[in-house]
């Protein structure tokens, strides 16, 4: 089993950043891969970016590649989302998650975070 915890959001104006963290426990965690995801309201569940469970990999969805970057320290078992020149589009909820096993990249995550709120508006 792995707990996630993710933290971090809140309001923030047009062009702003944010940085989000996905605190996890439980056996495993450190070798985990972890992705971080996104739902707006009436919107399907979004891929944003995904981490390797030693961070030797990473891959991001083309639409935050530029402006999203995700790393990983597992000595305090955390996963970081920084966004960069957020828009309103960015507004959503944002869920950490986490897949326990060697594949790269997972096909699924089986571990799934409460989610933090993200608001970019002016």
């Amino acid at each position: 089993q792995i707990q996630l915890v993710e933290s971090g959001g809140g309001l923030v104006r047009p062009g702003g950043s944010l940085r989000l963290s996905c605190a996890a426990s439980g056996r495993a965690v450190s070798t985990s891969n972890t992705a971080w995801f996104r739902q707006a309201p009436g919107k399907e569940r979004e891929f944003l970016a995904a981490t390797s469970w030693l961070g030797a990999h990473t891959n991001y969805a083309d639409s935050v590649k530029d402006r999203f970057t995700i790393w990983r320290d597992n000595a305090k078992s955390t996963v970081y989302l920084q966004m960069n020149n957020l828009n309103p589009e960015d507004s959503a909820v944002y869920y950490c998650a986490a897949h326990l096993g060697p594949n790269w990249p997972p096909s699924q995550y089986e571990y799934w975070g409460q989610g933090t709120q993200v608001t970019v508006s002016s």
